[in-house]
Formats: C-alpha cells, structure tokens, sequence
C-alpha cells in the first residue's frame, strides 16, 4: 500500500485562519461525506471518481466530537448547512504543532505507507501515562492501528515485546529503529475483518481474490461399438 498524502495545510478548513509557528492542529484522514444537496461524494465532479479519501486540517481549539463521526459541517451553522445523507468514514485523526514551510518550491507530498502512517498514530512506550493517553488518542485510530499493526507485525517491520502492566496496550519494536510503541489490544476476529475491510481497503490494500481455478475439460466420450449383428 503506498498513496500520496497532501502536507499540513497552511490554514484552517473551518475558519480559514492561517496556522501560527507551534499551534497545535489536527488532522483528519477521512473518506468523504455525501450530502443532501449533492448526492454524490465531495470532491466529485460529474463522472470523475471520487476521492477515496481527503485530509482536514484545523486547530486543535476548533475541533470538535462531531469530526471524529464524520460530520464535517461547522458546528455553529449546522442548521444552515444541507442534511448528510451518508456520514464520512474517519480513517484515523492525529495532532502535530505547526511548523512554517520552507519557501523552496519543493514538492511536500507523503508517502503514505502503512509503515509511516503506523508511526504516526502509535504511541512511543512510555512517553505518556495512562489517563493522558485515554485523553489524548482518539479512539477512532483503533481499528487502523490494530490493523496496521497486524500487517506489520506479518511482514516483520515490527515484532510483539509484551504488553502493558494495565493490561490494555501492546508493546511492539519497530524493527528499523528499536524503537517501542503501544497499540491497543482488540480481537481482531472474522467480524472485526469484514467491519473495517471496506473502509480500510483504500488504504492499505485488501488481498487479492484468489484466480478461480479453470474448468476441467470434459472427459472425451467413449465411443461405444455397435452390436455385431447376429447371424441366422
């Protein structure tokens, strides 16, 4: 899996106010909603396919619980805005401080792998508490990164080093940089799978159907002699 993600964006989608040097802001991943007015998803211009998935930025004092469900809309002009016929599916949301571009033309794009996008939303091991992780990461990272780390732990990126005293988070090196990050622990069972597999398969990619297998020909029939005819 590997998909162009545009960088931070130099102002708010909500208010329009330009980020400062340091903010907090916070960024959503999200595949986007279908409104009322427009029958179509955001994004889509007459038979030109939709994008699977669209990045919000916004200062962390604007956000707001509605985001993480998928409704968009200002929350103060929500009356005026058209009703959601379908809300947008958030793939994950994460909080970085503001950092000014360079002035150097050059392109800005991420690689958005499951590798990166793992390190960006798992926690390092010990750089925070219990309660300041239940109030800080949001759980509608969960499945992602359960997920994601998943896929890693198979190709190997990461391996499995225990697990919490509380008994709530995985530990797992990164194999790259020994680093130790906590993931939440989930069942990740036939249900889990086929909740998350439409959604998620944007982005990191869903196995590919098995070729079905070609019909055998048919035997060839095996001619049967007729009868010598009797003699009288």
């Amino acid at each position: 899996m590997e998909l162009n993600l545009h960088p931070i964006a130099i102002k708010s989608f909500l208010s329009g106010r330009e980020f400062q040097e340091h903010e907090r802001v916070v960024s959503y991943l999200a595949r986007p909603a279908i409104s009322a007015s427009a029958p179509q998803v955001a994004g889509k211009k007459g038979d030109e396919a939709a994008p699977a998935f669209a990045r919000s930025d916004l200062l962390e004092s604007e956000d707001a619980p509605a985001f993480a469900k998928g409704d968009f809309r200002d929350p103060n002009r929500r009356q005026d805005s058209p009703e959601l016929v379908e809300r947008a599916f958030v793939y994950c949301r994460w909080v970085v401080g503001y950092k000014a571009r360079k002035d150097d033309n050059s392109a800005q794009t991420l690689k958005l792998t499951a590798e990166n996008l793992f390190l960006t939303l798992a926690i390092p091991a010990g750089s925070l508490s219990s309660t300041e992780i239940e109030a800080g990461q949001s759980s509608v990272n969960t499945p992602l990164l359960q997920f994601l780390a998943l896929m890693m732990e198979r190709k190997k990126q990461i391996k499995l080093r225990g697990i919490t005293e509380d008994g709530q988070r995985q530990i797992y090196e990164h194999m790259a940089s020994h680093q130790l990050y906590e993931v939440p622990v989930g069942d990740l069972n036939v249900e889990f799978f086929q909740k998350i597999q439409e959604h998620l398969g944007v982005l990191v990619g869903t196995p590919k159907a098995k070729a079905a297998a070609p019909a055998a020909a048919p035997a060839p029939e095996t001619a049967i002699a007729a009868p010598a005819p009797v003699e009288s």
